[in-house]
């Protein structure tokens, strides 16, 4: 298919008074999502974003949830998150459907870079990453409640697998493997009911923060955060799998994995109590961490790890869930580490 005469259209149905010269494709080479620079004729610049995966009802709530949040988020996060263009003071967005084919766009003012961290943090790093979450945190949690209303729960997502597993098993390997997805399911919907969860705030969150996401200023304090394919309203929890990554001994790697040992590290202790001294954490919230990267595994690289990734990345970790990620869940997670380190009773 050729993209660009979807974008063409898309910005004809919001502004055709301003030409396009050239639309370059800037993508990140392991998703399945593709995001275009366009210049104009005046040499003025936007960002498109372009999806085909999952329900067109989605991709327009979550944009329009995240403008909300950029606008509302005040000093010193008023400018981290790209602005959607708005047309009729609403995010606009443009849907081409046609036989098979259903696309979406959605365009940005471009995001200003200031310093990206290194591969592998210093301690220097990790202390202030995890002050500059904590607060991060507190200032989505003070506009939750202006924020539109979001349709999907990890809930909502559990379930749909499980109804894909029963429509078509095949698609996710072979019967033992599927009863093996099945097992973990619904161990996840079990479990949720030992950690009080209602007492859980339902934040923004972001979920897929590694280093080529976002930027800090000189001062280590974040300055602009872009990428938002695995954005939901949920547990603030779920951005803390991929900070456990991105302060890892191994830091930031071309060729990934998603193992939970990073979650184990003494690094990652030291991200918490940081962002524990800023934005205190419950001893229960620490212990569904393991169902959230139990989640994450059943969710982003098993139901739609096809979407996500390209087909070479998207088989090795669909491979590494069975054989590595799931079977470590239950074995190689100890919260009860993590509690003590951060004295929560």
């Amino acid at each position: 298919m050729d993209y660009s005469v979807i974008i063409k259209a898309a910005w004809e149905g919001y502004d055709a008074s301003k030409t396009i010269k050239t639309i370059d494709d800037i993508s990140a080479k392991v998703s399945t999502n593709h995001v275009y620079r366009i210049t104009f004729d005046d040499d003025d610049i936007i960002i498109a974003k372009l999806s085909y995966f999952g329900k067109y009802e989605h991709f327009k709530e979550d944009h329009r949830l995240i403008h909300a949040l950029s606008n509302n988020l005040l000093y010193p996060f008023e400018t981290l998150l790209s602005k959607s263009l708005l047309k009729n003071n609403r995010v606009y967005t443009y849907r081409y459907k046609q036989g098979k084919n259903d696309v979406w766009v959605v365009f940005y003012n471009p995001t200003r870079i200031m310093t990206r961290l290194p591969r592998q943090l210093e301690e220097e790093h990790i202390m202030k990453l995890g002050q500059q979450v904590g607060k991060f945190h507190k200032a989505c949690s003070r506009v939750k409640n202006v924020l539109p209303k979001s349709s999907k729960t990890l809930r909502t997502d559990i379930n749909i697998l499980l109804e894909q597993i029963a429509k078509n098993e095949k698609q996710f390997g072979s019967r033992m493997q599927a009863d093996y997805i099945k097992y973990h399911c619904e161990l996840f919907l079990k479990n949720r009911s030992k950690y009080n969860l209602n007492s859980f705030e339902i934040i923004p969150v972001f979920i897929d923060w590694n280093i080529g996401n976002f930027s800090v200023t000189p001062d280590l304090e974040l300055y602009s955060r872009w990428d938002y394919d695995w954005f939901r309203m949920s547990y603030r929890i779920l951005d803390f799998y991929f900070f456990s990554r991105v302060v890892s001994t191994i830091g930031d790697r071309t060729v990934f994995s998603y193992v939970i040992d990073t979650m184990m590290e003494d690094r990652f202790i030291l991200f918490l109590k940081e962002y524990h001294k800023i934005n205190p954490l419950k001893a229960d919230e620490i212990r569904f961490l393991k169902e959230v990267y139990r989640f994450f595994i059943l969710n982003y690289v098993i139901k739609d790890g096809k979407y996500f990734f390209h087909e070479q990345y998207a088989k090795k970790l669909q491979a590494e869930a069975f054989e590595i990620y799931l079977p470590s869940v239950d074995r190689d997670f100890n919260a009860e580490k993590i509690i003590d380190a951060l004295k929560l009773t």
